[in-house]
C-alpha cells in the first residue's frame, strides 16, 4: 500500500454531469442481448421540475458509443466539478489490487473510531474516475461525519465484469481489514454510490454476503442502475415517461453491454452483475434508495425496494416528483435540498 496526502483546485459544477457539451455523441446501434424498446416521442419536458428544465433541456438525447467514448472521458477529466474546490485527501494504492481510493476525514466524526462509507462513483460503467468526484466525497464526509473512501475502480468496456464489482469489493476488504490504521470502526462500514455507482453499491452488497468475508452495515444505491432489461423489449415495463433526459435508453444499452462482454449469465454470478437478478436477496445489509420520477430507472429501482422488502431486508425508498436523473447534483433546487435532508436523516438512522 502506497499513500500521498494532496489538495487539489477544482471548478464548481451545476451538476455531478459536467461538461454536458461533451456528450453531443452520434447514436449507433448495439449488439445487445434483446432488441431495443420502443422510445420516447411525446416529450415529457412538461413533467420536468421547473428548476431542472434548462438542464433537462440541455442534456436530451446524449448517446456515448465505442468511438467516442475516449473524447467524453477526456472531456469530463477536464471539465468542472461539482463539491468543495481544494478538498484535502489520501490517496491510496493497494498492493496485490488493481483498485485504489482517495480518503477523506470529517473534522467532526460521528463517533471515535468513525463509521466509513465505502463510495462509488457513476458514469454508466464506461467513464469516471474518483477524482472526479474528490469534492463531492469531501462533502460527503463533513456531513455524514463519516470516513470516506472513493473507489478508483477499473472501466468498461475495457475491463467487463467482474473487474470492476471485484476492485470495490478489494477497497472494501482493505478498509475491514486495516480499520485500525485507517481511524474507522469495522463494524460500521456501509457502501453508496449514484448510478452505476449505485448499481455497483448493489452488486456490492451481495457480493459481499455472498462471500461472508466483510460485514457491511448499509448500503445507499442512489438512483442505481440494476437491471441489464431495461431499455430492451426484455423489460418487465418500458415507461415512456421516464429516460427522455441525461441518462437515455440507447445510452443505458450501451453501458450494459459494455459491462458484460462475454459473460454468459450461466452461473451463480447474475445478482453481482445486475443485482435485480441475484437468486436471493435475503440478508442484504438496511437500504436507503431514491429515485426520480423521470428517471429511466424508475421502475427497476421501485420494483428493487419491493424485492428488499420482500426478502425482509429493511428499505427506505423515495421517489422525487419532477426529478430527471442527476437531480441532486443541482445544490440549492427544492429537490436537492429535500434529498439532502432525506439522506442525512438516513445517515443518522444506519450508519
Amino acid at each position: 500500500m502506497t499513500k500521498t496526502t494532496t489538495r487539489r483546485g477544482f471548478l464548481t459544477a451545476t451538476s455531478g454531469l459536467a461538461a454536458g457539451a461533451a456528450f453531443g455523441l452520434p447514436q449507433i446501434t448495439l449488439a445487445s442481448s434483446a432488441p431495443a424498446a420502443a422510445d420516447i416521442t411525446t416529450s415529457t419536458l412538461d413533467l420536468v421540475d421547473p428548476q431542472y428544465r434548462e438542464f433537462a433541456q440541455a442534456m436530451a438525447g446524449f448517446v456515448p458509443d465505442s468511438n467516442s467514448l475516449p473524447v467524453l472521458r477526456q472531456a469530463l477529466e477536464n471539465g468542472p466539478r461539482q463539491g468543495t474546490q481544494n478538498p484535502t485527501l489520501e490517496r491510496f494504492e493497494m498492493s496485490g489490487s488493481t483498485a485504489g481510493f482517495n480518503l477523506y476525514r470529517p473534522e467532526t466524526p460521528r463517533a471515535a473510531p468513525a463509521p466509513a462509507i465505502i463510495y462509488i462513483h457513476g458514469g454508466g460503467y464506461v467513464f469516471g474516475t474518483a477524482e472526479q468526484y474528490d469534492g463531492y466525497c469531501y462533502d460527503l464526509a463533513q456531513t455524514s461525519g463519516a470516513v470516506v473512501l472513493n473507489v478508483e475502480y477499473r472501466l468498461a468496456p475495457e475491463t467487463p465484469f467482474p473487474g470492476p464489482v471485484e476492485d470495490c469489493h478489494d477497497v472494501l476488504t482493505y478498509a475491514y481489514q486495516n480499520a485500525a490504521s485507517l481511524g474507522i470502526d469495522p463494524t460500521r462500514i456501509s457502501i453508496m454510490g449514484h448510478s452505476a455507482g449505485g448499481g455497483l453499491c448493489a452488486a456490492l452488497a451481495i457480493l459481499a454476503r455472498d462471500r461472508g468475508e466483510v460485514p457491511v452495515k448499509a448500503q445507499f444505491p442512489i438512483y442505481p442502475m440494476l437491471d441489464y432489461r431495461t431499455a430492451t423489449t426484455e423489460a418487465p415495463v418500458n415507461n415512456l415517461t421516464t429516460g427522455e433526459f441525461i441518462w437515455v435508453r440507447a445510452a443505458n444499452r450501451f453501458g450494459w453491454d459494455s459491462l458484460r462482454g462475454d459473460y454468459a449469465m450461466d452461473d451463480n454470478r447474475t445478482g453481482h452483475f445486475s443485482p435485480t437478478h441475484a437468486a436471493s436477496h435475503e440478508g442484504l445489509p438496511p437500504c436507503f434508495m431514491a429515485v426520480g420520477n423521470l428517471d429511466l430507472f424508475l421502475e427497476e429501482d421501485t420494483a428493487y425496494a419491493l424485492t428488499l422488502t420482500r426478502a425482509r431486508v429493511p428499505c427506505e425508498f423515495h421517489i422525487y416528483s419532477g426529478a430527471v436523473h442527476a437531480f441532486d447534483g443541482f445544490p440549492g433546487t427544492n429537490l436537492t435540498t429535500q434529498f439532502a435532508r432525506d439522506l442525512a436523516a438516513a445517515f443518522d438512522r444506519l450508519l
